[in-house]
């Protein structure tokens, strides 16, 4: 973990020094991370923004504690026109279970979507965005391989509280783990901007599967704009009914242009 942190330290002083001498960025990083709800702003045209991190995980259910390291999560996103994004994300798990001596790992399926913005916040009526992935089998390790193709969605949704503070959720609803139950999800976020570059974040969060259980979850973060193209991110968070011990998180998020804009 310490190499890993050196390694996305070393990657936003990099991109820093970059962003700062890029002309006509198209305003200030807007990011789908780090907490689990998801904004309603897509990617500028002709842009590609990237979204990468590690986390730390534990569980435990039924007297067996399961630790989970899952490192590059990295989401890619590309403008595609004003208001549509392409979507692109993997990542690596590392599953360590305490009854066992074995420890699963590999690459969760490949993660392949679009997200629309539908509606600008005018009044009382919020931003309004709409977002669809698919998860692919066939890209996913032995370890984590389903044997059907997942998929989600979600409606989200962000109004502008005061110059400094803003309240956004989602909800929609995923299908996965081979199995054919919905899962309804939602989320709550509260940011704030503390200062021009520092931020913070409260939310909650949590889905409803229609045959077993509610899960709820709390989480709360820092985000540190190094400049309007590059942001640092950090969160802390638990299970509000049984399941998850501790999360922690920690990642880097950037914006780049395509050849055709940079030209």
């Amino acid at each position: 973990m310490n190499r890993t942190a050196i390694l996305v330290l070393w990657c936003a002083f990099s991109l820093s020094v970059f962003a700062q001498d890029a002309e006509n960025t198209p305003g200030t990083l807007i990011t789908d991370r780090p907490d689990a709800t998801e904004s309603p702003n897509t990617v500028p045209v002709g842009y590609i923004q990237v979204e990468t991190g590690a986390f730390y995980e534990s569980f435990k259910e039924n007297g067996v504690t399961s630790e989970t390291y899952t490192y590059n999560t990295t989401l890619v996103r590309l403008g595609l026109l004003e208001n549509l994004e392409l979507r692109l994300g993997w990542d690596f798990s590392e599953v360590k279970l305490s009854d066992q001596n074995t420890v699963l790992s590999g690459f969760n399926p490949l993660l392949l979507g679009i997200k629309t913005a539908i509606a600008k916040e005018k009044g009382a009526l919020p931003d309004i965005g709409l977002i669809g992935h698919v998860f692919l089998p066939f890209s996913a390790g032995k370890d984590y391989k389903p044997e059907t193709t997942g998929v989600d969605f979600r409606f989200s949704f962000a109004h502008t509280l005061s110059e400094t503070s803003s309240l956004s959720y989602n909800i929609g609803a995923q299908w996965g783990d081979d199995s054919p139950e919905a899962a309804y999800i939602y989320t709550l976020a509260y940011g704030l901007g503390i200062t021009k570059k520092l931020g913070a974040y409260a939310e909650l969060y949590g889905d409803l599967p229609e045959n077993h259980s509610a899960n709820h979850y709390w989480d709360a973060g820092l985000t540190y704009l190094m400049s309007d193209s590059v942001q640092l991110d950090a969160t802390i968070g638990s299970s509000i009914t049984d399941g998850q011990d501790i999360l922690i998180s920690g990642g880097l998020s950037f914006r780049l242009p395509t050849k055709k804009n940079s030209l």
